[in-house]
């Protein structure tokens, strides 16, 4: 078998570059991930742990074109509890670079708008009704105050009824065709007004461009695979953080910028990789919600905390789901979650062993230059450590699948080859030799395997110094 080999070390054995090709054992699945990624459907893996299932996910990423766009939340003046969505695409931003940002809006001269919006905003005075900076408070022609300065952070606590505070933005309304629609009015410089009507506030491209504060919450040049562990609803739905002073203007953060998103929409465009389907929950439902709808909104999840009043509607979170879960548990997964896999996608039940063949024997050598590339922390292995893996590996797939064969069991056999790495460079040796494996699978047991062999079984390592005393009849000094 060693003629198979034709190679003296791993450093030799030549590693595709394509992510599927590195995939071993799993020529059916890895067919169907072709199909997933160009007909973006989702895809249901079932199987044992460590069989690759995360890598064919990453796999089917790989293979998407690159996300086209970039979801963000801006500011809403009217509403800052119900933040703006805004939706670029690429055209809309390269656009924007190498025009700069357009200023959407009219732009007005002081004594162009209503007086009490000039005056709100700091250029008019009431007093003699003259115009001068709005960075003065106090007019340059009559020495009246044209507004209040700001006491600090806690100004709202000391402003008494009448009081004239300087704005930086005045709202106010118009009637048009018989509707009354919102206008806002927003100070420019020392010399002009932006005047902003509904249309130029309204959500989408007509206004990606109007100015207004932006939190880029999914960016354009984002990765293509989330993995999502499902610890809790912020992490996998999104949320609103918690802001101590409840948005003041001052002091406090603007509900825009606490807006967080989840996982659903962080994998728009790309892959959402849920390990342990079942470990998510109740949230199953949610996930099914997203994949119908494509959209879920993004709110605050903690009923006492400030942002629970924040709401982002209608967020995008077009993805592809890739599941993955164990042969015993795929009775517990929502039953209308997997028939909406099932029918917009497939189930895959991986292989846990392949044929001991001479092409199956050569990927388990690719299998094994891989790992230790990952890895960057080990040398080479020599072509007797591969050996000694395999056989390993055909050991395993007799004790645990009851079958001749290769194990593709890969995560612990990857363990025990990392671990013989670190001993080979604790001994400064250049390459990883069959002696180290050897070594690793000697010092690699598992926690059971040590107290059965130091103390004659789990029980007895677990039993109290009291038990043991009493557990022994004939020691008449322990009583």
């Amino acid at each position: 078998m060693e003629e198979e080999y034709n190679f003296e070390n791993t450093s030799q054995v030549k590693i595709p570059s394509n992510m599927l090709e590195q995939i071993i054992g799993q020529d059916e699945a890895v067919r169907i991930a072709k199909l997933v990624a160009t007909q973006k459907r989702h895809l249901l893996l079932v199987g044992a742990p460590g069989t690759g299932k995360s890598m064919i996910a990453r796999s089917i990423a790989s293979l998407l074109p690159s996300a086209k766009t970039e979801i963000s939340v801006l500011h809403n003046p009217a509403k800052p509890e119900r933040p703006f969505l805004e939706i670029r695409d690429k055209n809309n931003l390269k656009d924007l670079e190498m025009t700069g940002q357009q200023i959407r809006g009219i732009i007005l001269m002081p004594d162009e708008v209503p007086h009490f919006v000039s005056e709100r905003l700091g250029f008019r005075c009431r007093a003699c009704a003259k115009y001068s900076s709005p960075n003065k408070s106090v007019c340059p022609y009559c020495n009246k105050e044209k507004f209040r300065q700001s006491a600090g952070p806690f100004d709202d606590l000391l402003v008494q009824l009448g009081d004239n505070e300087r704005e930086d933005v005045v709202h106010t309304t118009k009637i048009s065709d018989g509707k009354e629609e919102l206008v806002i009015f927003e100070r420019v410089d020392e010399r002009t007004i932006r005047a902003l009507n509904q249309d130029e506030l309204a959500q989408g491209q007509d206004g990606a461009s109007k100015g207004f504060s932006r939190n880029v919450i999914v960016p354009i040049d984002r990765k293509l695979f989330v993995q999502a562990t499902g610890a809790s609803e912020t992490e996998l739905l999104g949320d609103v953080r918690h802001d101590p002073y409840g948005g003041h203007n001052q002091i406090g953060t603007p509900a825009y910028t606490r807006v967080v998103p989840g996982a659903i929409h962080e994998a728009h465009e790309g892959v959402l990789f849920i390990d342990e389907l079942i470990s998510i929950g109740h949230l199953q439902r949610h996930i099914l919600t997203a994949m119908q709808d494509k959209r879920f909104p993004i709110m605050g999840r903690n009923s006492s905390s400030t942002g629970a009043t924040v709401k982002v509607d209608a967020v995008p979170c077009d993805f592809i789901l890739v599941s993955a879960i164990n042969l015993s548990d795929i009775h517990k997964i929502m039953p209308a979650l997997r028939s909406r896999i099932s029918g917009d996608g497939y189930e895959v039940v991986v292989n846990s062993v392949m044929d001991d063949t001479v092409q199956n024997r050569l990927k388990f050598a690719q299998f094994v230059a891989q790992e230790i590339k990952k890895d960057t922390k080990i040398p080479h292995a020599s072509q007797k450590a591969v050996l000694a893996l395999l056989n390993i590996a055909r050991k395993k797939a007799r004790i645990l699948d009851q079958r001749a064969g290769i194990s593709l069991r890969l995560r612990s056999l990857s363990g025990i080859l990392k671990s013989a790495g670190d001993w080979a460079v604790l001994e400064g040796s250049p390459l990883i030799e069959q002696k180290h494996v050897d070594m690793a699978l000697k010092h690699g047991k598992m926690a059971e395997e040590q107290m059965s062999a130091k103390y004659g079984s789990i029980f007895k390592a677990s039993m109290s110094d009291w038990e043991a005393d009493f557990s022994n009849p004939n020691d008449k000094d322990a009583r």
